[in-house]
């Protein structure tokens, strides 16, 4: 790891994550929760504040141990148990079918490997289980398809691996779920190659 993803890169997401414009996402998203809850790519903790009281427990796991830190510091400040857990998505260190939602808040754009990560969440999640999710990702419009491809290489580099142009209904019905619920659309506080949101909940085939 490098001294830019080390020590800058953490307080970059960080600022971007805090913006306005996320929350009414993350409350949506994190809001609708129920039971044992896994957070895939938890970050600095700031979708905390948004689960319901009724919840059992969260697990949050992020590779980053810079941004767990900064989510250990919001732990306090909710009435439920939460567990931070450093490790990468694509091999969970946790059992089959053990959690009722999973939660996945613009985190889905960075995972190198997202097949793998989305099979790992469909493995521990029950069947009965749901998937919540609020992303950004490809546009339908072709011009904006072609920034978006156009951008993405060098974007990865300073957004710690971020994709502008995953597809993410396709990636999440191809890793096998069922889409039960899917708005997607341009947001208007930012350019529309940054723009096009995808936000809905899935269940496992």
């Amino acid at each position: 790891m490098g001294f830019y993803n080390r020590y800058i890169l953490p307080h970059v997401i960080e600022f971007a994550m805090r913006q306005k414009n996320f929350a009414p996402f993350r409350a949506r998203t994190a809001g609708a929760a129920r039971g044992r809850v896994l957070e895939i790519g938890i970050g600095s903790g700031l979708n905390l504040a948004s689960y319901p009281a009724g919840i059992e427990t969260v697990c949050g796991v992020d590779p980053s141990s810079e941004l767990l830190a900064k989510a250990s510091q919001r732990v306090a400040n909710v009435k439920f148990p939460v567990r931070l857990l450093e490790a990468s998505s694509e091999e969970l260190p946790l059992e089959d079918r053990s959690f009722d939602t999973v939660v996945m808040t613009f985190t889905l754009c960075s995972i190198p490997d997202v097949g793998a990560a989305l099979h790992e969440i469909r493995r521990v999640l029950k069947p009965e289980g749901a998937l919540l999710f609020a992303e950004h990702g490809r546009a339908p419009d072709a011009d904006v398809m072609r920034w978006q491809d156009r951008i993405t290489p060098y974007w990865k580099r300073v957004g710690g691996g971020c994709h502008l142009n995953r597809k993410v209904d396709d990636l999440i019905q191809a890793a096998g779920f069922r889409l039960e619920r899917l708005s997607a659309g341009y947001q208007e506080f930012a350019p529309r190659p940054f723009s096009f949101f995808y936000e809905g909940s899935a269940r496992p085939i």
